[in-house]
C-alpha cells in the first residue's frame, strides 16, 4: 500500500514540472527579444494583464453574487 501513495505523490511533481516546462518555453523567445522597447512593453502588460484577471477571477469565486429577489 506504501508503493500506491508513493506513486501518487508523483502526480502534483509531474503536473508542476508540466506547466513550468510549458511557461519557459512560452516565455523563452520573448525573453531572448529583451531589448526590443516593445517587448518589454508587451511583456509587462502582458503580466500585469494575468494577474488582474486571475484576482477577478478568484474574487468572484470567493464573492458570488445572489441574484434572488
Amino acid at each position: 500500500m506504501g508503493e500506491f501513495f508513493s506513486n501518487v505523490a508523483r502526480y502534483p511533481k509531474y503536473l508542476i514540472s508540466i506547466i513550468v516546462g510549458g511557461l519557459v518555453a512560452l516565455l523563452e523567445p520573448l525573453f531572448k527579444n529583451r531589448s526590443n522597447p516593445l517587448t518589454i512593453v508587451g511583456l509587462i502588460s502582458s503580466v500585469l494583464s494575468a494577474f488582474i484577471t486571475v484576482y477577478f477571477v478568484l474574487q468572484a469565486m470567493t464573492n458570488p453574487i445572489n441574484l434572488q429577489t
